[in-house]
């Protein structure tokens, strides 16, 4: 997501274009529909090499430079998944994948799917309460971690296979289970048979509301997500996919880069220099060195690179051609000191979410036209509506209200959670996104407003009752509400404000220590403000709103 705008834009005239229906409400893609295949018998893992492209390094590690080529990614895939069946995984399992960014994070990923298992990415920073939390809500029956992971894995009874972050660690013993595996050239005796409407993927996100909840995605989910934004979003320029370099600095546990980098790219013979974790310096260098030419951030990186600009010795990183932003907004200050900073690179954003399969829409310039301030245009194959928040009514062009999407990328439904499915997702197929956005009478799409609850803190989502049910079992807290509050650096930061129990001398760093020692670091408490009442609606909901009022100016 990008782009934040407060205001509705003027309506000139009552003549409402053809990809716009007022009797219906719906919007319709400016773009041409993609095919998308009929097969049913077809899992995204086929799906992505059956595209024949001339790509010859897939993954390269940015610092040590050792890479896998296309020649051999489907045949070390394939190697994975035969000898994960081989320790017992079978067609519906679920594997957990508790790894930082590495060249081999989409073969374990590809594998899995491959097998006609589930995958659950989770950060690999997670406290031990939420791996278990992870564990027992999908089932995991297996994992692939990092080594300092394994003792927060093994009281948990299951499987582990530790991953490297390149070749030079491959042969350390800690990875020998790994290295024997992807070396081994097993064979599955024969291919499961895998159906587009199985289950490939649950990820987790706070939807509109509440915790975190499990969001199921099929593998017709992630084909589509392949072909209508990776596929797509190339298929626009003239240039060939394969002499594309991407750099990914975005994490492959989150959507947003598993989209991209460990599925969408490999499809076109493009190459993925991966990064273990965003450091703006070491960054700079990787570009330069690479041949980078597209960089998709999140905002708080665009910022740093923007920082960075006038010290890049004069080069300003010439090999760039393009760069996207999502996951969160951007000011239009931020857009602006981009463009002058980089005025060769095309500056593009995008819009979408897990629910979604990350696709909605996505920005496309012109030597002509250039918007960089919009979210882009509705992705290809995908309906919108825009709708009232208060009454109901499907609002024409020009008008701020609710975003609903319909597309094949929509996921199936919420982890053992029919209820919450129900209230997102309609029974005519309509995702009701929390978003309140418009377009304007050329079909790009702005951002206004969220009715979301979730905390955007540099691009991860945090679902602010998981910190309350975190901060409530503290023994000398009362009541407790936590919501966001504007950061320059991070977008939003979390800010707990808490009743005390009568006598406690509870100190602002008590509390943030104890939430700190029970979640992911990104996740932590950031600010206290004491208070002597949460103010709660007539049937008991946390108005964040007047919270978010009552912030000081200064915390």
């Amino acid at each position: 997501m990008a782009a934040n705008f407060n205001c509705d834009m003027p309506q000139n005239t009552i003549t409402h274009p053809s990809w716009y229906s007022p009797k219906t409400g719906i919007y319709n893609s400016i773009h041409s529909p993609r095919s998308l295949p009929t097969d049913p018998f077809l899992d995204v893992v086929c799906f992505i090499f059956s595209h024949p492209h001339d790509g010859v390094l897939a993954l390269i590690d940015s610092l040590s430079g050792t890479s896998i080529s296309y020649s051999n990614l489907l045949t070390l895939v394939k190697s994975l998944a035969s000898g994960l069946h081989k320790m017992g995984v079978s067609q519906g399992d679920v594997v957990l994948l508790l790894l930082p960014n590495s060249i081999y994070y989409p073969i374990a990923l590809l594998s899995v799917m491959y097998l006609g298992a589930v995958v659950t990415p989770l950060n690999p920073l997670s406290s031990v309460d939420e791996i278990r939390k992870r564990v027992n809500d999908c089932g995991v029956s297996f994992a692939f971690t990092i080594p300092e992971n394994v003792k927060k894995l093994e009281p948990l009874g299951i499987p582990i296979i530790s991953v490297p972050e390149n070749e030079k660690d491959l042969k350390h013993a800690c990875f020998s289970c790994f290295f024997n595996l992807i070396s081994g050239n097993f064979v599955l005796p024969q291919k499961s048979v895998i159906k587009q409407e199985d289950t490939a993927a649950i990820l987790f996100s706070s939807g509109t509301t509440g915790v975190s909840k499990g969001v199921v995605l099929t593998h017709r989910n992630l084909i589509a997500m392949v072909e209508l934004s990776a596929r797509f979003e190339a298929s626009k320029y003239e240039y060939s996919s394969s002499k594309n370099v991407y750099l990914d600095v975005l994490p492959m546990f989150h959507l947003y880069g598993l989209s991209l980098f460990a599925t969408g790219l490999l499809s076109l013979g493009s190459t993925i220099v991966v990064m273990r974790k965003f450091d703006i310096d070491e960054t700079i260098r990787v570009i330069d060195k690479y041949n980078v030419t597209h960089f998709h951030v999140v905002p708080p990186i665009l910022t740093a690179l923007t920082a960075k600009a006038k010290g890049v010795n004069g080069s300003k990183l010439q090999s760039l051609r393009q760069v996207g932003s999502s996951a969160a907004p951007l000011t239009t200050k931020a857009i602006n000191d981009f463009v002058q900073a980089f005025p060769h690179v095309d500056f593009i954003q995008g819009y979408g979410m897990t629910e979604s399969g990350t696709v909605g829409a996505c920005g496309f310039n012109t030597e002509k036209f250039r918007n960089y301030s919009s979210l882009g245009l509705l992705a290809p194959n995908m309906e919108a509506k825009v709708v009232d928040w208060n009454s109901g009514a499907f609002l024409p062009p020009g008008r701020s209200g609710e975003l609903w999407l319909r597309g094949p990328s929509t996921m199936k439904g919420y982890l053992n959670n029919e209820e919450a499915t129900m209230s997102t997702v309609d029974k005519d197929g309509w995702l009701h996104t929390g978003d309140i956005v418009y377009f304007d009478q050329d079909g790009y799409l702005y951002l206004s407003d969220r009715l979301k609850e979730f905390i955007k803190y540099k691009g991860f989502q945090i679902p602010p009752a998981d910190l309350e049910a975190v901060l409530i079992l503290h023994p000398e807290i009362a009541d407790v509400a936590v919501t966001g509050a504007k950061d320059e650096e991070a977008g939003e930061i979390p800010v707990a404000f808490v009743v005390k129990k009568v006598g406690s001398v509870l100190s602002p760093k008590d509390v943030i220590d104890f939430v700190a020692k029970q979640v992911a670091p990104f996740k932590k408490v950031r600010k206290v403000v004491f208070t002597d009442k949460i103010p709660r609606s007539v049937t008991g909901k946390i108005l964040r709103k007047q919270l978010r009022n009552c912030l000081p100016s200064k915390l």
